[in-house]
């Protein structure tokens, strides 16, 4: 493997495709920055690449000195923003004291993202959670079920899911690890169950957290973990009533609706969207008919 790939860690070589993978797995994001143009003297050479974590760890180099400590602050506004950047540096310039370097050459670096596949955890497998699997699916996400029923919980009912899982649901959710870029949509058969469901999810560092029902139903469920102990900050990072207002009325419509929120969160644009949650943030009690075309 050549020495551009890989690094020292604790005196021990690494390959920085091994970690890629190893934190891909873990549902960690990092970034990865590659020198991929340079002119005249550098302080180290083409394609030359280092990978920050998101707690600023850097394995590799790209030369040291402030252009590594430049690169390294880009790469963590590329985690947080998901976008790719590219950085050039002239080392021709006269550098500030005791932080720059003369090399008389200049260079550019790539600093791409590395985001572990999205992971959605369904819980509930009827005919809303069937659906949006097969959609998640279909955009890229890596599909997880859970349903409290065998027969609504198994590889055959759902063969595109990564990962099915079946028992009682106070036994088998909190056996389950939640990497803060998971995804969690709640579509149970019943209240009791969603409510279940959301109070072990709000405890999880999800990114994005999603219960079908409406409004009324919705501020139900809020109003009784609160009496529990939940707090409010909590339950604002619920999307509830889930999904786009876009009318969805048939379980297939409102997949599509609960997916396209989920992209939306993933791709970083929902700021700029409705949501079927905004319709009772400010109702004390919602009335008329079930938000967003979803069940009572």
């Amino acid at each position: 493997m050549s020495n551009i790939d890989s690094t020292h860690r604790g005196g021990k070589k690494m390959d920085i495709f091994e970690e890629i993978g190893k934190l891909r797995r873990q549902g960690r994001r990092a970034a990865l920055a590659t020198i991929v143009n340079a002119q005249g003297s550098i302080p180290s050479v083409a394609a030359a690449k280092m990978l920050v974590l998101e707690d600023g760890t850097i394995l590799g180099t790209v030369g040291g000195g402030c252009v590594e400590s430049d690169v390294r602050k880009g790469a963590m506004e590329v985690i947080r923003s998901e976008k790719p950047r590219t950085f050039t540096f002239n080392l021709n310039q006269t550098p500030d004291e005791d932080t720059g370097l003369i090399c008389g050459g200049s260079l550019q670096v790539f600093v791409e993202p590395i985001l572990p596949t999205p992971t959605l955890y369904i819980i509930g497998g009827g005919h809303v959670g069937l659906n949006v699997s097969k959609v998640a699916a279909l955009a890229g996400f890596e599909v997880n079920v859970v349903d409290d029923r065998p027969a609504f919980a198994n590889r055959d009912r759902f063969p595109e899911a990564h990962e099915v899982l079946s028992g009682e649901w106070e036994t088998i959710l909190p056996q389950i690890e939640i990497p803060q870029t998971a995804f969690i949509v709640i579509v149970t058969r019943g209240h009791r169950y969603d409510m279940g469901a959301l109070r072990w999810a709000v405890e999880t560092p999800a990114r994005y957290i999603g219960m079908i029902g409406s409004g009324r139903k919705v501020l139900a469920i809020y109003r009784q973990l609160e009496t529990e102990g939940t707090a409010p900050e909590d339950l604002k990072r619920v999307y509830a009533p889930i999904g786009l207002p876009i009318g969805a009325v048939t379980p297939e419509e409102i997949a599509i609706s609960i997916v396209a929120e989920m992209i939306a969160v993933r791709r970083q644009t929902s700021d700029n969207l409705p949501h079927c949650r905004d319709r009772i943030r400010d109702e004390e009690e919602p009335s008329g008919p079930p938000s967003c075309g979803l069940p009572a």
